[in-house]
C-alpha cells in the first residue's frame, strides 16, 4: 500500500463525495449526529480503501452510511430504553449507615456481657426462631421456665443497652414484647 497514493486517492474521494454522503445522512438522523456518522463513514472508507469499487464509489459509501446509521439508531434506541427504564425505577438513596453500625456494635457488646445462659436463651428465640416449647426442649427445661428465662434475659439486655454510651437510640433495638426478631447483635454476638 503506497501511503502517498492512498492519501491522494482518499482525499479525492472525500472531496467528491462528502456533500452527497452528508446529505444522505442528514436526511436520516438528528442534526447533532450527522458529523459523527459522516466521519465514521469516511473512516471506514479509509480503512477499506482497497475494497471500494472504482465504478460505484458513491453507492458503496451510501451502503456504509446505511449500516452506520443502523448502528446509531440501535444505540439511540438502547439509550432511550435505558433512560425509560431508569425513569420508572424508584430513586435509590444511600443513607449514612454509621449510626446503624454504632448501634449494632453497642447491641453486640451488651449481648456479649450477658451470661452464657441468657445468650443461648435469646439466640434460640431470636435467631433460631424456636417456639417457647421447642426452645425449652432444647435447653432441657419446662416451657414456663424457658419463658421466665427469656423475659429475664431480655430485661438484662435492655438494661445493658440503656447503660450504653449511645443512649436511647440503642434501646429501641429490642422491643419489650418482641419474641422473634432476627438481625440484631451482629455475626459476632
Amino acid at each position: 500500500m503506497n501511503t502517498t497514493t492512498d492519501e491522494q486517492q482518499f482525499t479525492e474521494l472525500y472531496r467528491q463525495h462528502y456533500a452527497d454522503v452528508s446529505a444522505y445522512v442528514r436526511r436520516r438522523i438528528d442534526a447533532d449526529q450527522v458529523t459523527d456518522i459522516v466521519a465514521e463513514v469516511f473512516a471506514t472508507a479509509w480503512r477499506r480503501l482497497d475494497e471500494i469499487p472504482r465504478r460505484a464509489v458513491l453507492p458503496w459509501l451510501y451502503g456504509v452510511a446505511r449500516r452506520t446509521l443502523a448502528n446509531a439508531h440501535r444505540s439511540n434506541r438502547r439509550r432511550l430504553n435505558l433512560l425509560e427504564a431508569l425513569g420508572v425505577e424508584p430513586a435509590h438513596q444511600v443513607s449514612d449507615h454509621a449510626e446503624a453500625v454504632v448501634q449494632r456494635h453497642h447491641i453486640a457488646r451488651a449481648f456479649e456481657a450477658l451470661s452464657d445462659q441468657d445468650q443461648e436463651t435469646l439466640r434460640l428465640s431470636l435467631w433460631e426462631e424456636l417456639s417457647a416449647s421447642n426452645a425449652a426442649k432444647t435447653l432441657g427445661c419446662s416451657t414456663a421456665t424457658y419463658q421466665v428465662r427469656l423475659h429475664r434475659a431480655r430485661k438484662r439486655l435492655r438494661t445493658r443497652l440503656a447503660a450504653a454510651p449511645s443512649g436511647p437510640a440503642v434501646t429501641t433495638g429490642i422491643p419489650a414484647g418482641q419474641t422473634h426478631e432476627r438481625g440484631w447483635g451482629g455475626a459476632d454476638a
